[in-house]
């Protein structure tokens, strides 16, 4: 049985990490040294988007505006590894990853679908479904960093962006986090300067992500808010994103998470866009 734990202030997840028990990843082999950034980096871009060779996850978002008023949405998403994708040096991955995004609630969004196929060499495939108007749009790569359902999130953010994408620093090792500053190396396509993200030191997961522009300023955050240890596997299961700017905030919950299913590769396709694949989304 899975044990579970909320977290109030992201400092305090070492010591929880240990009393759930969740096994450093590799962890043996760097005893009495520091690892490079390379490996921290790798790590937990395994960690966050990799674990298990598949995946599914029910969401539910509240989505709150500098008013407090919230608007809340319910999905399913589905994820699957390529058969290509090996683990390297340091524990990254590479290869295909393709995403299924399926919304349940509210009425307005119904029936909504998104599909993407994430690539190493070249910018990710994105489709949208929208079923009242029964039409298939392609998102444009330099649509990836754009609200995503008009939340606090960007599309980006739910598939993950690629590790090679950006120059990665350890700026910082504490008691219980690495930090690492991460700088893109086109900067023209993105609207940040860097980013930081503290990485916790046994579990390696992504607690905190502090967003800066180029006048210096933090304009958003992201925070891990609680874990859980499912199927062996530390799994993020509730989150926050901030919008500095507007003081709009998005959470997400996550329920059902289950590893490892065996889904078809078929289901990740565009023909499954307008005809969902109920047998799965349970």
């Amino acid at each position: 049985m899975s044990r579970y734990w909320p977290v109030t202030l992201f400092q305090k997840l070492a010591l929880v990490v240990i009393a759930l028990g969740i096994t450093p990843i590799a962890l043996a082999q760097d005893a009495g040294a520091a690892p490079s950034v390379e490996r921290i980096v790798n790590r937990a871009n395994m960690v966050s988007y990799f674990q298990g060779r598949d995946g599914r996850a029910r969401v539910a978002m509240t989505i709150t505006d500098s008013q407090g008023r919230t608007r809340s949405r319910e999905l399913t998403i589905l994820r699957r590894d390529g058969p290509e994708t090996d683990a390297v040096e340091g524990g990254a991955y590479l290869g295909e990853q393709k995403y299924y995004v399926y919304f349940r609630r509210p009425a307005d969004v119904s029936q909504m679908t998104l599909l993407v196929w994430k690539h190493q060499d070249r910018d990710d495939d994105r489709w949208l479904y929208l079923p009242a108007l029964d039409l298939v749009k392609r998102i444009a790569a330099s649509d990836k960093r754009t609200s995503f359902v008009g939340s606090d999130f960007f599309y980006e953010d739910i598939s993950g962006r690629s590790i090679d994408a950006d120059s990665h620093e350890l700026i910082e090792t504490t008691d219980n986090y690495y930090v690492v500053r991460n700088k893109p190396k086109r900067p023209g396509e993105v609207e940040f300067a860097y980013y930081d993200v503290y990485i916790h030191k046994q579990s390696f997961l992504p607690v905190r992500t502090e967003y800066i522009d180029d006048s210096d300023n933090l304009y958003r955050r992201y925070t891990a808010l609680a874990v859980e240890n499912i199927q062996g596997y530390p799994t993020v299961v509730k989150a926050r994103m901030e919008n500095l700017r507007n003081g709009g905030t998005t959470e997400l919950t996550y329920s059902g998470i289950d590893y490892d299913l065996g889904l078809p590769e078929d289901v990740f396709s565009e023909r499954y866009l307008r005809r969902a694949p109920k047998e799965y989304l349970q």
